[in-house]
């Protein structure tokens, strides 16, 4: 008699997967970086708060959605093993109020505050503009770039600016980068993934400079404006992003970046502080 056989993990939720780890307690797992995501240096920091994100939902303690999510970059995260601790640190009626940690050899290297939140119906409206963009179907898909692993986990349909620097001419350029995108093979949209893709944009001083400058994010603060029951509609269907550059100098700038539905949903908000060196 045929046996079924368990569909495989995604690659994104092996490389985000956390196992209790029963000797630390509740919140305490551990988990490991997946070479699927690699970055020029390390890991994508879009699985590592993607990872941290994983651990207040697997929590027994967690009230309602994700409401927002802020990881700092504390140092290089090295590939192999890692510890997180997760701990509601106040939970009032409707929202409740984390602190994640995420460490190696003893030593913190990265942390994120976050809010989750019991959401009702209320009066809502968007003052952010749906960007232009052709249907996805019509947008040539992107190659993944041979810098960083991590851009073959993404299907990327660019309509404006580029996965990377534009070398050939080195006077500048803007910063603004629009595309269609999902994870890739696809994947039901949830808080993990969608925390993953806010994160999913080279440096725009990347683009900026038309240069490839060293960068690296420091503070990653995403909004997440839809629950959970709005996230599962939207199934594994491309999403819309558009990502810019504000400010440069001092060694530091910050970026931002939105995440919308096909059907012209808000779904996410992010702001990045991001390090660079001459």
């Amino acid at each position: 008699m045929e046996t079924s056989q368990p569909a495989a993990a995604h690659v994104l939720d092996t490389a985000i997967a956390l196992a209790p780890d029963n000797a630390g307690g509740p919140g305490r797992y551990l988990g490991h970086t997946s070479p699927a995501y690699g970055n020029m240096v390390g890991p994508f920091g879009g699985t590592i708060a993607a990872t941290l994100q994983n651990a207040i939902l697997l929590h027994p303690d967690k009230l309602g959605d994700p409401l927002s999510l802020t990881v700092h970059y504390a140092a290089p995260i090295a590939d192999g093993q890692f510890e997180v601790q997760a701990r509601p640190l106040r939970t009032n009626r409707s929202t409740q109020h984390w602190m994640v940690e995420l460490s190696q050899q003893g030593q913190v290297a990265a942390f994120a505050t976050a809010v989750t939140a019991i959401r009702r119906d209320t009066w809502g409206a968007t003052d952010a503009s749906f960007p232009l963009a052709p249907p996805p179907s019509s947008v040539a898909q992107a190659p993944a770039h041979p810098r960083a692993a991590w851009t073959g986990r993404y299907e990327m349909r660019f309509i404006a600016g580029g996965m990377g620097p534009d070398q050939s001419d080195a006077s500048g350029h803007p910063s603004e980068t629009r595309l269609w995108i999902r994870d890739q093979p696809p994947r039901p949209l949830d808080f993990p993934a969608l925390a993953s893709i806010c994160d999913a944009f080279f440096p725009r001083i990347f683009l900026r400079r038309a240069s490839w400058t060293p960068a690296s994010t420091v503070s990653l603060t995403t909004y997440f404006h839809v629950d959970a029951a709005q996230l599962a509609a939207q199934g594994d269907a491309p999403l819309l992003a558009v990502a810019r550059g504000q400010h440069y100098g001092k060694g530091f700038f910050d970026q931002n970046a939105e995440i919308w539905s096909a059907g012209g949903v808000m779904l996410a908000a992010s702001h990045q502080v991001v390090y660079f060196k001459e």
